[in-house]
């Protein structure tokens, strides 16, 4: 059945529902699947914000000496949303509750813009939301990132060719971007004026839009990069690998295999689509939005930079063009929601998604075990203690922040000593110098986790958590730390050419 153009009005919502309610669910369900087939959901910084969760009920308790919560309006809304679920059901249950929304919402909201731009419903584009949905800024754990782009997805459906009371509806889910992350909110915004100015250029002028974002990005590259003080660097490799299909690079090799195979059947899809049109007439206007937005958005993953540091005494700013290309890839599906639908397109997909979600689950499953092994030496210790983990990930992994995960086992045990959130205040729970229960410092908190902090005697007693066997790198010890050593010279120095599974 085909429905109007316009589908984000409530009265075409409500009937699109009604009519696909039984596939809208089974999809649903299948699309949360990743968030309980293991005990934890294994997403890098998700165990941080758990693990902050928890902190945050023990400082309403007055139980977290020398730490603080401030109001702040953004990077907060996945935070306050988990704890005010833990606060009624504990944090375990939160996590998968709350995570589990967050995919819908970025999955459906990914949807509602496809189908928005295309005015085609891009159900055999379902594997590819899928394994975009638990690609990289989800397994990274950048959750306020993650959802802000989900619900300006979702905005930017509405405001595309939005009426009346729609800009309210649009405006509201703006703010509640806003509230999980800025950078959603900028591409919104960004977006819509783009699409907006656009329309109103003739022929060729319109080419001055891309030109002048690309010059844009250039500039700012230029100043960050003779700007010493932002310490801004581009360490992420070749830029052109950086295109969308990055987001499935995760644990291994094997996954930079897949996401270039998934790219280049994204190609030959467009290809034989072209070939098969290129007697209609215009046919590529279909196709020439779509492409501008992908090429601007690759043009400010390629320019803009990977780290800065805006003062020394905050926290970095890491991994910008990394979650970027989550933008890059949104767009590359809106451009693969132009083609005609064809079952051979879903059966390429679905293959590329099973072999995704196979992989997936191995690897969670090895921090899994990891976790389960930090559990067991936390729940053995003195209420109170301070712990320092290190840990570091397979060589060829690009999730690096496994130590969060054994950081999530002190929950109701102990205190992670190097806890970052409240040393780069750039998060809602904040520390006072002194504190007994984390650093006040952001460059001893990056040392702490890079094993390259030597111990002063005010941090005593002290513990660190360590991967201790070659062979297993799930298997963890613990140890009492003594001031003047160093604390990797434990665990990581075993690991130094990479851990084996």
């Amino acid at each position: 059945m085909n429905t109007p153009a316009n589908e984000t009005t409530p009265a075409c919502v409500i009937l699109f529902l009604r009519l696909r309610k039984l596939r809208v669910l089974f999809v649903s369900a299948m699309v949360v699947v990743p968030c309980v087939w293991h005990r934890r959901i294994e997403a890098g910084d998700l165990a941080s914000h758990a693990y902050n969760a928890w902190l945050a009920q023990l400082i309403a308790q007055g139980q977290a000496p020398g730490l603080y919560i401030v109001r702040q309006w953004h990077n907060v809304l996945f935070d306050l949303t988990l704890l005010r679920v833990a606060n009624f059901i504990g944090i375990a249950a939160a996590q998968k509750i709350v995570v589990s929304i967050c995919v819908l919402v970025f999955f459906w909201g990914v949807f509602a813009l496809v189908r928005t731009i295309t005015e085609r419903p891009p159900w055999f584009l379902a594997p590819c939301l899928a394994m975009l949905a638990y690609g990289y800024s989800f397994s990274m754990g950048f959750m306020n990132y993650y959802l802000s782009l989900g619900l300006a997805c979702f905005a930017l459906a509405i405001l595309w060719r939005a009426r009346r009371f729609e800009w309210i509806a649009g405006t509201l889910l703006a703010a509640l971007a806003l509230l999980a992350h800025p950078i959603g909110f900028l591409w919104l915004i960004g977006t819509l004026a783009y699409v907006q100015v656009r329309a109103k250029l003739p022929g060729w002028w319109k080419l001055t839009l891309p030109l002048a974002a690309a010059g844009a990005f250039a500039a700012i590259r230029w100043y960050a990069a003779h700007r010493p003080a932002l310490m801004a660097d581009w360490d992420r490799g070749p830029f052109y690998f950086y295109n969308g299909a990055d987001q499935l690079g995760l644990y291994g090799k094997r996954y930079f295999f897949l996401a270039g195979s998934a790219f280049l059947f994204g190609l030959l899809c467009v290809a034989v689509d072209l070939y098969a049109r290129r007697r209609e007439g215009s046919w590529w206007k279909l196709y020439e939005l779509p492409f501008e937005l992908y090429v601007v958005a690759f043009c400010a993953t390629a320019l803009l930079p990977e780290n800065l540091r805006s003062s020394i005494y905050g926290g970095w700013i890491g991994l910008l063009s990394s979650r970027l290309t989550t933008i890059s890839a949104v767009f590359g599906l809106v451009l693969l929601g132009c083609l005609k639908p064809r079952r051979w397109h879903l059966a390429g997909f679905g293959f590329c998604a099973a072999i995704f979600f196979v992989f997936l689950y191995q690897d969670t499953g090895w921090l899994n075990r990891l976790e389960a092994s930090a559990e067991t030496l936390a729940r053995d210790l003195p209420p109170g203690t301070r712990v320092i983990v290190t840990a570091r990930a397979p060589a060829d992994s690009r999730i690096a922040f496994i130590g969060h995960a054994i950081e999530r086992a002190c929950i109701a045990h102990c205190f992670s000593y190097a806890n970052y959130e409240p040393a780069s205040g750039e998060f809602r729970v904040r520390v006072r110098k002194g504190s007994p229960v984390a650093t006040s410092s952001t460059d001893d908190a990056e040392d702490m986790a890079a094993g390259e902090y030597e111990v002063d005697d005010t941090d005593l007693p002290l513990k660190q958590i360590f991967q201790c066997d070659a062979s297993d790198p799930t298997k963890l010890c613990i140890r009492d730390l003594k001031a003047g050593e160093v604390n990797g010279q434990f665990g990581l120095d075993l690991f130094r050419g990479g851990l084996r599974r």
